[in-house]
């Protein structure tokens, strides 16, 4: 697959890139870097939310593919390649396993042949479309997943970025396409624990990144999974979340997540 690679503005600061910093990552310039280190100078709990998020989306694909048999993932909002990205825990696990990655950013657009990589007996796309826009990810996915099997819907700190209650929507009109067994993986940003630093981190957020988010309530993030078979222990802290299989500290962070099944 043949992506055309966008030209990057290195000057300026992008969400996508602070956060690949975060990671440890390599695709990032020095302007993201700066930025990086102020929020997280301001905010030091966010480079734990990074890593906890990341070991979420480990613990969640692990359960997804080792006991509830996913085989097919459609991972939106899915941001620059690090380590143990969605395709690489659960082909581990099971190698036929097919992921259809989305973003709409182009500085990941420009990165998307690190994911297109895949074993022989699955598969892996990256598509360029929108979290608004549901039914363009839909047609645009089905040319690798067959969405008449269980897909496992991936949303990690994306819906922060649609800052008003049309996020609602947006994940039940992608739910609603997807049959009886599919699962929701979502999680975000929340001001529980140590409110004041993390609604300063969104100012601070939004006044270097050209793509603003905002924190929610647990309570709001829970209401994204209504209609669905939550799981134990429902939605709490990513940390919190089936703790203990990657080892990873359990220390809570304001970022709250949970896992649940379309029945």
């Amino acid at each position: 697959m043949s992506l055309e690679r966008p030209v990057i503005n290195s000057s300026v600061p992008h969400s996508a890139r602070i956060w690949n910093y975060w990671l440890g990552g390599k695709d990032h310039y020095g302007v993201d870097e700066e930025v990086g280190d102020r929020i997280a100078s301001a905010n030091p709990e966010i480079l734990d939310i990074a890593v906890a998020q990341r070991a979420f989306l480990v613990r969640a694909v692990e359960y997804l593919v080792g006991e509830a048999g996913i085989r097919q993932f459609l991972d939106v909002g899915t941001g620059l390649p690090t380590a143990d990205n969605t395709h690489e825990v659960a082909q581990r696990l099971a190698p036929e396993t097919r992921i259809v990655y989305v973003d709409h950013d182009p500085v990941v657009l420009a990165h998307a042949a690190a994911l297109l990589t895949s074993t022989r007996e699955g598969a892996t796309a990256y598509i360029d479309a929108d979290l608004r826009d549901p039914e363009d990810i839909l047609q645009q996915a089905a040319r690798t997943l067959d969405f008449t099997q269980p897909v496992a819907l991936i949303l990690l700190g994306v819906t922060a970025h649609v800052t008003d209650d049309t996020a609602y929507d947006l994940v039940g009109r992608l739910m609603d396409a997807l049959p009886s067994g599919s699962h929701l993986v979502l999680c975000d940003d929340t001001e529980v624990l140590d409110p004041q630093q993390m609604r300063e981190m969104i100012e601070q957020w939004n006044a270097a990144s050209d793509n603003p988010r905002i924190n929610r309530s647990p309570e709001e993030l829970t209401r994204f999974f209504d209609g669905l078979e939550l799981l134990d222990p429902g939605v709490v802290s990513v940390s919190r979340w089936r703790p203990g299989r990657s080892g990873e500290p359990t220390v809570e962070v304001d970022d709250f997540g949970g896992v649940a099944r379309k029945r």
